[in-house]
Protein backbone atom coordinates (compact mmCIF):
# COMPACT_ATOMS: atom_id res chain seq x y z
CA UNK A 1 0.00 0.00 0.00
CA UNK A 2 1.53 2.91 -0.96
CA UNK A 3 -0.62 5.53 0.32
CA UNK A 4 -0.32 4.09 3.93
CA UNK A 5 -2.10 6.64 6.62
CA UNK A 6 0.54 7.93 9.19
CA UNK A 7 -1.70 8.77 11.75
CA UNK A 8 -5.47 6.96 13.21
CA UNK A 9 -8.11 9.19 13.32
CA UNK A 10 -12.01 8.63 14.34
CA UNK A 11 -14.41 11.60 13.72
CA UNK A 12 -17.82 11.00 15.42
CA UNK A 13 -20.57 13.60 13.78
CA UNK A 14 -23.70 14.00 15.78
CA UNK A 15 -22.84 9.99 17.01
CA UNK A 16 -24.56 9.52 13.63
CA UNK A 17 -21.94 9.69 11.06
CA UNK A 18 -18.09 8.09 11.99
CA UNK A 19 -15.15 8.38 9.50
CA UNK A 20 -12.35 6.19 10.78
CA UNK A 21 -8.41 6.26 9.80
CA UNK A 22 -5.83 3.30 9.26
CA UNK A 23 -8.39 0.93 8.88
CA UNK A 24 -7.26 -2.72 7.34
CA UNK A 25 -10.21 -4.76 7.54
CA UNK A 26 -13.88 -4.98 8.85
CA UNK A 27 -13.56 -8.63 10.11
CA UNK A 28 -17.45 -8.43 11.10
CA UNK A 29 -20.29 -6.36 10.90
CA UNK A 30 -23.99 -6.25 11.94
CA UNK A 31 -26.65 -3.30 13.15
CA UNK A 32 -25.90 -3.21 16.32
CA UNK A 33 -21.95 -4.21 16.26
CA UNK A 34 -18.83 -3.35 14.16
CA UNK A 35 -15.44 -4.70 14.44
CA UNK A 36 -12.55 -3.53 12.69
CA UNK A 37 -8.50 -4.45 12.34
CA UNK A 38 -6.38 -1.14 12.46
CA UNK A 39 -2.57 -1.47 11.73
CA UNK A 40 -2.14 -0.35 15.49
CA UNK A 41 -4.83 -3.14 17.19
CA UNK A 42 -8.57 -3.57 16.85
CA UNK A 43 -11.55 -1.44 17.55
CA UNK A 44 -15.47 -2.32 17.97
CA UNK A 45 -18.27 -0.57 17.65
CA UNK A 46 -21.44 -0.67 19.21
CA UNK A 47 -24.86 0.67 18.12
CA UNK A 48 -27.99 1.00 16.57
CA UNK A 49 -28.92 1.16 12.55
CA UNK A 50 -24.98 0.64 12.35
CA UNK A 51 -24.11 0.31 8.28
CA UNK A 52 -20.84 0.91 6.56
CA UNK A 53 -21.51 3.68 4.04
CA UNK A 54 -17.66 3.74 2.54
CA UNK A 55 -15.18 0.99 3.03
CA UNK A 56 -11.63 2.10 1.07
CA UNK A 57 -8.97 -0.35 2.26
CA UNK A 58 -6.31 1.50 -0.24
CA UNK A 59 -6.26 4.95 1.63
CA UNK A 60 -7.14 2.84 5.14
CA UNK A 61 -10.26 4.70 5.39
CA UNK A 62 -14.03 3.77 6.48
CA UNK A 63 -17.12 5.56 7.36
CA UNK A 64 -20.09 4.24 8.97
CA UNK A 65 -23.60 5.50 9.34
CA UNK A 66 -25.96 4.63 12.34
CA UNK A 67 -25.90 5.68 15.84
CA UNK A 68 -22.64 5.12 17.68
CA UNK A 69 -23.46 4.29 21.21
CA UNK A 70 -19.72 2.95 22.10
CA UNK A 71 -16.42 3.21 20.37
CA UNK A 72 -13.66 0.90 22.32
CA UNK A 73 -10.60 -0.07 21.40
CA UNK A 74 -9.06 -4.07 22.04
CA UNK A 75 -5.96 -5.68 22.38
CA UNK A 76 -5.48 -7.63 19.18
CA UNK A 77 -4.25 -11.79 20.37
CA UNK A 78 -0.94 -12.73 18.64
CA UNK A 79 -1.19 -16.07 16.86
CA UNK A 80 -0.71 -18.34 19.79
CA UNK A 81 -1.24 -16.25 22.69
CA UNK A 82 -3.75 -18.30 25.19
CA UNK A 83 -6.64 -16.25 26.49
CA UNK A 84 -7.18 -15.19 29.86
CA UNK A 85 -9.29 -17.71 30.43
CA UNK A 86 -7.01 -20.70 29.05
CA UNK A 87 -4.42 -19.31 31.32
CA UNK A 88 -6.17 -19.31 34.57
CA UNK A 89 -7.33 -23.08 34.14
CA UNK A 90 -3.85 -24.18 33.19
Amino acid sequence: MENQMQNHTVIIDNRAKTTITDIVEIDSFDEAEIRATLKRGAMVIKGEKLNIQLLDLQEGRAVIGGIVNSLMYVKVREKGEKSLLARIMK
